[in-house]
């Protein structure tokens, strides 16, 4: 039910974007989907990749530090709130959405969201139980 995201600490200058996405086509590695979230001396780009060994490898290779952290993509339903439907059960039961992100859906009419919750195995639950379903992550990068 996991997904394995990659995490990437940038200086926020320009061509470090740019850096990082040529340092993964020239290892073959596909993003799947990203998030890039900054402040004045450094962005967090966070990334679901089609291969996270090959990436994690070539950007190490390069100098970046490099993190995982465990998300969850879940199937969102392409309704006025549908988003509120994973929301509110999670707000129920004191589960803290610390950020999200969209990622593009090439198979379904349906949005797909990853999320990082505060408490992941209870948030697993908790839409387990509402019956939303969770991707997980070898069909995530594989999408």
């Amino acid at each position: 039910m996991r997904v394995e995201q990659i995490s990437i600490f940038l200086e926020n200058k320009a061509g470090r974007l740019a850096e990082v996405t040529a340092i993964l086509r020239d290892a073959g590695v596909n993003i799947r989907a990203l998030s890039l979230a900054d402040t004045t001396d450094f962005g967090v780009l966070r990334l679901i990749v089609n291969n996270n060994q090959a990436a994690k490898d070539a950007l190490k290779k390069e100098g970046f530090t490099v993190g995982t952290t465990d998300v969850i993509a879940a199937v969102v339903e392409d309704t006025p709130g549908g988003l509120n439907n994973i929301l509110d059960p999670l707000t129920i039961q004191g589960i803290n959405v610390e950020y999200m992100y969209a990622f593009a859906n090439p198979r379904g009419n349906n949005a797909i969201m990853i999320f990082r919750f505060d408490d992941l195995e209870r948030a697993i639950s908790i839409l387990n139980e509402k019956s939303i379903e969770i991707i997980k992550g070898e069909d995530v990068y594989n999408l």
